[in-house]
């Protein structure tokens, strides 16, 4: 099903006339490994023998790539599986590109046309694939001991891989170090131990995020490890032409270099700056002085200012506009204002306005709200059983005292007992009434009484 859905589309490329490669090996009509992304040789249908050529490309494991001569003139295509000359013994290799576009490769990869070139020996046989299976068998294990011989020589380098060549009689060790390593111990005890030609290549961390794979922050896996076969240097420069902040923390992708996406758009803002005003171009006015302040690429708008550093009375022109005033300053004129006139765009308030921020991203996130205590009814019953126990006894009780009986004595106010706050109150209150009134004569209640 995957395959009849890969045919429509290639189908439908050619009536738009998009031009796609499917690589295939010889004879059985296997597709290649569609993870990283070939060039396409548009010179092969070219007849009269114009675009041939001798030398083929050959790609090997971790996107190793040679060049190599085909003596025997053997019918090669791209995908086919080729043994090819080493040193020592032999390699399984996988023909990537054949014709006429080798040889700008081999331009581009510095090959001087003097150097020596290897052959092709013939095309893999089943024999030559089953003892190349054998030694990529061995490859994880290798790299697991390596690791463990390298940490106990004390190197400061990690083997992040190992290939083995296709006869099994050498291998390659991929290392990453941030400085400079002497590893000839290391070279003669690994020999020892597995009892091959041992050859070290230090890598990149590009290259090793690539390897190891991963997904990048826009949610798609790494371009590296899905169909980048080479790494571009990135300056901080393209992240100026494009406006983007200066942040390391999003300028760097998972190798902890700056991302190779950068340089994918920047040749279009550069084109795209060069048919804006200058930036350092001032504009002036019969008013004030204006500064550049930021430039939307995209809209071909140009903001500007009144003060260098902070933004202030901001009038946003398109660069048509822009080019005129430069112009009229360059005569010695200057214009009454920025915009042309009827441009002036009234500022619009917005009817709804997030206020109190019910429409932020994280509005719905729960919130760890305080419990609040409950408060004590009036009518609580066990209020009145705590209040009467909590009454001083023993020595601490305070002494009852004398207060005046019958007539005099001072009516007491039917007030609810609320709160502790409440009775102390009250009590304070009944205190300062009995010291105020005044205190009966014994003399003359008895002399009355005799009387009578």
């Amino acid at each position: 099903m995957i395959d009849n859905e890969i045919n429509n589309t290639e189908d439908q490329n050619q009536e738009l006339g998009i031009v796609t490669s499917r690589p295939t090996y010889g004879g059985d009509g296997r597709t290649a490994p569609r993870g990283k992304l070939h060039c396409y040789n548009w010179l092969e249908d070219i007849p009269g023998g114009f675009a041939d050529f001798d030398i083929v490309e050959v790609q090997f494991k971790n996107t190793r790539k040679g060049f190599y001569r085909n003596s025997t003139n053997l019918p090669l295509e791209t995908g086919d599986t080729v043994v090819v000359e080493a040193s020592p013994g032999h390699d399984v290799g996988t023909v990537t590109m054949t014709g006429k576009l080798v040889m700008l490769q081999m331009k581009r990869a510095n090959v001087k046309p003097d150097a020596e070139i290897k052959r092709i020996y013939r095309k893999a046989k089943p024999a030559d694939i089953e003892k190349f299976e054998e030694a990529k068998a061995r490859e994880n294990d290798t790299m697991i001991q390596s690791r463990q011989i390298a940490e106990s020589l004390k190197l400061n380098m990690k083997i992040g891989d190992v290939e083995y060549q296709g006869d099994g009689n050498k291998a390659i060790f991929y290392y990453i170090a941030d400085e400079r390593v002497d590893f000839r111990q290391l070279i003669k005890v690994l020999a020892d131990t597995f009892h091959v030609r041992i050859e070290m290549k230090q890598i990149g961390a590009r290259q090793e995020a690539g390897r190891i794979g991963g997904i990048g922050p826009c949610g798609r896996p790494l371009c590296c490890s899905s169909w980048m076969t080479s790494f571009v240097s990135v300056a901080t420069s393209a992240a100026r032409y494009q406006d983007i902040s200066l942040n390391p923390q999003k300028l760097a992708g998972q190798c902890a270099k700056l991302k190779c996406c950068l340089n994918f758009e920047v040749d279009a803002y550069v084109e795209s700056v060069k048919r804006l005003p200058s930036k350092e171009i001032r504009l002036e006015t019969a008013d004030a002085t204006y500064y550049h302040f930021k430039t939307d690429i995209f809209k071909r708008e140009m903001t500007y200012s009144t003060d260098k550093s902070v933004p202030a009375n901001l009038v946003t022109l398109d660069a048509e506009r822009v080019f005129e005033i430069i112009a009229m300053n360059k005569a010695g004129e200057k214009p009454l204002k920025l915009q042309r006139d009827g441009e002036e765009k009234e500022v619009q308030v917005s009817e709804f306005g997030d206020i109190i921020g019910q429409d932020g991203i994280t509005r719905f996130d729960n919130k760890k709200k305080k419990k609040k205590r409950k408060k004590d009814k009036p009518d609580n019953p066990n209020r009145a059983n705590n209040e009467g126990n909590n009454e001083p006894k023993g020595e601490n009780k305070p002494k009852e005292r004398n207060e005046p009986k019958g007539e005099n004595k001072p009516k007491e106010r039917n007030e609810p007992r609320i709160n502790n706050l409440g009775n102390n109150r009250n009590r304070d209150r009944r205190n300062r009434d009995r010291q105020r009134q005044p205190k009966p004569n014994n003399g003359e209640n008895n002399s009355n009484t005799d009387n009578a």
